[in-house]
């Protein structure tokens, strides 16, 4: 990959729109993402997210340079939040830039589909009766990430 990844795991939201501007400037002829969002109803009240500094980052970043290693990209942008989020709030961003519109659009699928089961996120729901629980990992998911192949 001749381009760049940005990682990034913070507090504060998702500027999306510059994010995608930094990956448009990088010249190719397509920018692909996914924005995941904390879903409401229920009953949730809040969401909130747990890491492990520095490993979590370590595990995006190669989790990206997978993605690098996949497409041909001239840039890979995943960023994920943590703390305390509401219903509506932005939880993570994955983009891909690249010169071709099926890299881009592949290499997001796969960034997301290994960020939601790779990344060390802990998540715990809050709900408006006053009880909370740990998210519990979910299978879907795992099957997800697996048509992707082994993670190197």
């Amino acid at each position: 990959m001749s381009g760049d990844i940005r990682i990034l795991v913070q507090a504060g939201d998702i500027d999306v729109g510059a994010e995608l501007a930094r990956l448009e400037a990088r010249g190719g002829g397509a920018v692909a993402s996914f924005t995941g969002i904390v879903r409401g109803g229920d009953g949730l009240a809040a969401l909130e997210l747990e890491h492990h500094p520095g490993l979590t980052e370590a595990m995006m970043t190669r989790i990206a340079e997978e993605a690098a290693g996949r497409w041909p990209l001239l840039g890979v942008t995943a960023i994920h939040r943590h703390g305390k989020l509401l219903p509506g709030e932005r939880i993570v961003l994955a983009a891909a830039a690249s010169p071709h519109r099926a890299a881009a659009l592949e290499a997001t699928h796969f960034l997301i589909d290994w960020l939601k089961t790779g990344a060390p996120f802990w998540k715990k729901e809050y709900f408006n009766d006053g009880s909370s629980r740990w998210v519990e990992a979910r299978a879907d998911d795992d099957e997800a990430a697996a048509r992707w192949g082994a993670r190197g």
